[in-house]
Order: C-alpha cells, then structure tokens, then sequence
C-alpha cells in the first residue's frame, strides 16, 4: 500500500483539463493554487464561488436571471441557480459543437460495437438529426414536460439517443436493462406511473439471443398509465424475424396502449430540428434506483442542472476527457455508470458504446475494441479487471494501445495487485484513476487526478467541490483512520428528492439521520495524507466497503474490503464474500465464501494458506471460523456483493424478506446460501 506505481511526466500535467481550468481561475479570478489540494479546499469552502467558475469556465448560459448560485445552504432541500434555466439536451449539443474540432476535422458522436462486431459510427449532426425526429414524435404522442418515459433497452446507441429526446422536451427519463426480471422492473416503473415506453423486442448476451416480447407485454399489463410503445429491434437480432416488431407485438397490446410503432419510423424524418425546452435548474432529468435488492428501489431525481454541471466537472477536470477523446466506460444501461458515460456527450467527446458480455468469448474483447477504435479513456467495473488478471490476460502485448492515455475504475475497490497487473500488463505509462461515488448523486466523492502520482491501492483525491471527510461516531473528521464516508457541503447533482417520498423521509432517513446536516454515505473510508515531490501536501483515500456490513471481531471494526484484498490475491481464489453474524447470547460466527479457479478444490491446504494470508495482511482476530466453496458470489445488476442480504439470510430472516432475486444478476446463487441457512438451523433446533 502507498508505493507510487506511476507518476505523471511534466507534459502529462501540462495538457491536463484542470491545469487549463486553474490558468483560467489565475487570468480571470486572480485565484492561483500550488497544487491539487489547496485547489480542492478552496472549492469546498468557498462553494459559491467554486460552482460559478464551474458554470462560467464551461459556457453555461440561461435566458432568465438567477440571483445567486445557492439560495438554501442546507442538506438536504439545497437551492441552485434559482430562476437560470438550462436543458442537458442542448448543454450536449451546444459541447458537441458538430463534432467539429478547432482544427477542422471532424469525429463521430457515438462507436458502437457488439459481440457480432463493428456497427457503423453515428456523426453529431446524425445524432442531432435522430434525437429531433424522436422529440418530435413523442410530442406528436402527447408527451409534455413532466410525464414520464421509461425505456426498457441494453447499452445501445437507441438508448443514448432516445434519453437525449426524452430530456429536450422536459419529460423525465428512466431505464432498466433487459436482463431485469419483470419484477425488478416493475418495482421500478410502476413508481413513477409512466406515460410511454421504449422497449426493445430482445437482446443479444453471451453469445445468445433472447426474446423479450412476452416480458413486455406482461410488463404493459401491469403499466395502465402507458399510452404509447415505441418499439426497437438492436443490431444482431434475429434475421427471420418479422420486419415490424411492432406490427408483431401491437397485436398482444393491453387495451390502455392507444399505439405501438417502430423506432425506425420514429427517427425517420430527414429534415428534423431539435428544439430544447429551456428548464428550470432544477427540473428533474431522470430517474434512477438504489439497487432493491433488500426493499423497494428507492426512485431518485436527479435535476438537469445539476447533472448537466457536475457531469461536465466530473468528466474534464477529474476524468481529463478533452473534446474529441474517445470515450469508453464498461457498462449495462440500467448501472448508473451509463449516465456518466452519456456525460462524455457534455464535453464534445465520442462515446464507444460496447454491448455484450465483456468475458465471452474470453477476456480480450473490451481490449481488442480500445486498440481498434483508438480509445484514449478506457474504464469498467474493479471485477472486469480482477477477472482479467485472473484468466492472465495481456492487453499490452496482444493489443496496440498506443492511443490509450487514460484508465478508470469503480464499483467496489480495486485490489492492489489489479493496479500492479494493470502497470505490468496493460500499460506502463497509462494514468489510473478510480473513483467512488454513486447512483445517489450521479456524481463522484473520491477522483482521481493525473497532476498527482497514482499509489497502489489508493485513490488519488476528493473531487472538486465535495467536501468529503472521513467521521468517527460522534461526528469529528479523522485522517488517516478509518471512518464513515460524509459530505458536509451540498453537491448540485445530490437528489432532488425521491419519488413519491411524502415529507422526504425515506431521502432523510437514506444519507442524513445518522449525522444531520451532513451526507452519510454507507461506505468506510481512509484519508491518507502524503508529502509530495513538489512540497505540496495531498491526502488521498482508500475505501474499506459498506459500513452496514461491517465485520466486528473482537470489538475490532473493519471493512470487508481489507479481506477481501488478501484473498483474492491468491491465484486459486476467483472471487470471495464474508459475512459476520453476531448473536446475543453467544460467540460470532465469521463464515467466509470463496469462488475457486476451475481445477482446484477447497482442501486444508488452501484452507491454511488462506487464513494465513488473512491473518498476515490483517490479523489472527479475522481468521474466519469456517471455509466454504461456492459456484458464485451473489451480486447486484451492478456488480456489488450482496453481503448484508447474505447475512441477514444466515440470522435466520426469509430469503423474499432479504433479497429481490430480479434486482440481482446471478439470482441462483442465493439458493446454495439458502440451502445453509436451512441446515444452521436445523441443526440450531435439533436434539442436543
């Protein structure tokens, strides 16, 4: 931990977006900082000032007056920009500039391949000219500022452009992935009563078709509030299949749907003008979902200010995507990772859409559309990189990843020898640069920056303008020890509110109960302050997971992340879980799960070596009382460990009580834990 695995050369931090944005701050505000962390102090405690610069740097512009940047300085109910108004849609397409660089030269909007390969670029004004003709059609269907649209599609170019033309008109945006079960997406949908749907007829995964037109018409008939269904048909469906898969699927319409058509005919129209509703700051965007895999998805508005300001930060000055950068990020649509990819939109990028399953055939795929598509920031998921060190991969020797500038990790922390195999067997001279936010506020806490060296296992820097702290339990900020995740300040992307949340109680009990006037975020985290080269000061972070699955032994908290680290760094382990059931009355029991390398079983000796590296890289208090092996570790469509479902399962609760088989992507893998559960307590209640 701590050893400086990369550091950027002189030009590196010269071409580097915030280094640009702080000339700026000297020529135009007289404001001149020695290095990244005073840069963020001054963001966070003159939040204002900060968040004017933000909008001003980046052309922000609003036909009606506002009086200031933040009229409520609470958390939460925070006021901004009231009275500017401002549309996400034309924030895009006002940054795509057409696709037209300073030099002349032009690149696409979106690269899209998928497990069959290649299909052709889309060019801004295509883009442009499809999201007016949508616009137009669903105005012609009724839809008005406000209603809801809900799409049902994977990670295709269809879904990019049919959100762009959702939020020009005002309506409000969601989406769930086809590999959600009709429960999970009905738990979604049926919550903010929508008026129109955009579904897909199937989708192509793993090397396999599947059809969904019997999902969505059961999904229809439990949806009244839908009038219009527009149907898409991706690249790589099934040939035979009819020509109108609207035809096919308007016969078996409930009697609420007035009509069903074709996406094709929909963005049809040649001479289509895109015309944005200007909107208030606030008016909501889009909504996502927690991951409802333990209750109902709670339904968090994001507003098309805030997504649109923080987007454009997050992406330039923290990610350092320029205009006409190709962009990547590994993602589902229904994982809000696919709206921080559309933010690449904001900044005139190009957006490289893959859709499929990153390891099939095998793990080269993702690396194999980098080099051939030229991509200079590549990001995905910390698994999709465990996974790639696990099966051996060598990107840098298969691959040209010549234009390849930039990397990004997240979903959960990624282990050390991750960032060692990405330096050894990616990219010597590539900046890494994870981070953590999440779906709560469409936003980052911990970034990364390429002005500062890259440390292994840690991540570089809080994001500009979240004052991100690390709490004990009676509210004081520690550094360099391990404490609860907060924001102290108001973020512009943090929800609106939650839909249908009577009195924002559910949004008050989610991030401020537990220290109010400041954002609880549910994660573990470590400031790590370091002396720099230059005689600048950074702290950087590390996260240790949730702080609801905290492991407690011996009257010793931790993170489970720590052991997970140790674990999986064993070649034979492919992927682990723990869990720490604590009793009333009696002892613990700390069972821990592993997913083992084909070819290997769980024999003492493994056993031995792998509480042996639990016990070296932690302690002989976290030595778990019991080994199991298991086909897989249960995870959310977004990839999280499911700990505390697991746990709860193993205390006893009922599986329908603790998980939502829909909202996970391997639902069968509860069955084995349930199946323990069964036996702890049969043995618990049998003869003594």
């Amino acid at each position: 931990m701590n050893d400086i695995i990369w550091r950027p050369t002189a030009e590196r931090i010269e071409r580097a977006q915030v280094t640009a944005y702080r000339a700026w701050l000297v020529e135009t505000r007289g404001l001149s900082f020695d290095g990244y962390e005073s840069l963020w102090h001054w963001s966070v405690e003159s939040l204002e000032d900060f968040w004017q610069s933000i909008w001003d740097y980046f052309g922000f512009a609003s036909a009606t007056p506002y009086a200031r940047v933040l009229d409520r300085h609470v958390m939460p109910g925070a006021k901004w920009f009231d009275g500017a108004t401002i549309n996400y849609t034309a924030e895009v397409f006002r940054n795509g500039r057409g696709g037209v660089g300073a030099d002349g030269r032009m690149h696409p909007a979106i690269v899209f391949r998928d497990e069959l390969g290649d299909r052709p670029d889309i060019a801004w004004p295509e883009l442009e000219r499809r999201v007016a003709a949508l616009a137009a059609e669903l105005v012609a269907c009724g839809i008005v500022t406000g209603d809801r649209v809900v799409a049902y599609l994977p990670n295709v170019p269809e879904t990019i452009v049919a959100f762009l033309a959702v939020a020009s008109i005002g309506a409000v945006w969601s989406v769930c992935a086809p590999d959600m079960g009709p429960v999970g997406v009905l738990d979604r949908f049926r919550q903010i009563e929508p008026k129109a749907l955009i579904t897909c007829d199937g989708y192509r995964y793993g090397g396999k078709a599947y059809d969904r037109a019997d999902t969505v018409v059961g999904l229809l008939e439990q949806l009244p509030t839908v009038r219009t269904v527009i149907v898409v048909r991706p690249a790589g469906r099934d040939a035979s299949a009819a020509a109108s898969p609207a035809a096919a699927l308007a016969q078996r319409m409930p009697a609420h749907v007035e009509r069903c058509v074709d996406w094709a005919d929909c963005i049809a129209a040649a001479d289509a003008r895109l015309r944005c509703t200007p909107l208030p700051f606030d008016h909501p965007l889009w909504i996502v979902y927690s991951s409802g895999t333990t209750g109902t998805p709670k339904a968090i508005v994001h507003g098309h200010g805030g997504a649109a300001l923080v987007g454009i930060k997050d992406t330039r000055l923290q990610l350092d995507v320029a205009f006409g950068d190709r962009f990547h990020w590994y993602s589902s649509s229904g994982w809000i990772m696919w709206n921080s990819q559309v933010a690449a939109l904001l900044c005139g990028a190009t957006v490289c859409n893959y859709d499929g399953k990153a390891g099939v055939p095998d793990w080269t795929p993702l690396w194999r559309l980098a080099a051939e598509r030229e991509i200079d920031f590549f990001g995905a998921g910390a698994a999709f990189y465990a996974s790639c060190l696990k099966a051996g991969v060598e990107p840098g020797r298969d691959f040209d990843l010549s234009r390849l500038r930039s990397l990004g990790s997240t979903g959960s922390p990624l282990s050390e020898d991750a960032y060692r195999w990405i330096y050894g067997h990616v990219k010597s001279d590539v900046w890494l640069g994870p981070i953590s936010g999440g779906t709560d506020l469409a936003a980052a806490f911990i970034c990364g920056t390429p002005i500062l060296p890259v440390r292994v296992g840690e991540m570089q820097c809080r994001g500009l303008g979240a004052a991100v702290a690390a709490f004990d339990d009676a509210g004081r900020p520690l550094v360099d020890e391990v404490g609860e995740l907060v924001c102290t300040e108001p973020i512009p992307s943090m929800p609106l509110f939650f839909w249908n949340d009577e009195g924002d109680r559910r949004l008050v009990e989610s991030y401020y109960d537990t220290y109010p006037g400041a954002w609880r975020h549910g994660d573990w985290i470590r400031l790590v302050p370091h002396d720099e080269d230059d005689g600048t000061r950074s702290l950087g972070a590390v996260i240790y997971g949730r702080s609801d699955a905290t492991i407690n032994r011996h009257g010793i908290r931790m993170g489970t992340a720590e052991l997970y680290r140790a674990v999986e760094a064993l070649p034979e382990v492919l992927d682990s879980l723990v869990v720490d059931l604590e009793y009333l009355g009696r002892e613990s029991w700390m069972p821990l799960f592993v997913v083992l390398r084909d070819g290997h079983g769980l024999d003492d000796a493994l056993v031995a070596r792998i509480n042996g590296e639990i016990r070296k890289a932690l302690s002989a208090r976290h030595v778990p009382n019991d080994v199991f092996a298991i086909a897989s570790v249960p995870r959310t469509l977004s990839g999280k460990k499911l700990e505390l479902p697991v746990k709860k399962l193993l205390m006893g609760q009922s599986l329908d009580k603790v998980v939502n088989r829909d909202a996970m992507s391997n639902p069968e893998s509860m069955d084995w834990f349930v199946a323990l559960a069964a036996r702890r307590a049969a043995a618990d209640t049998g003869p003594t």
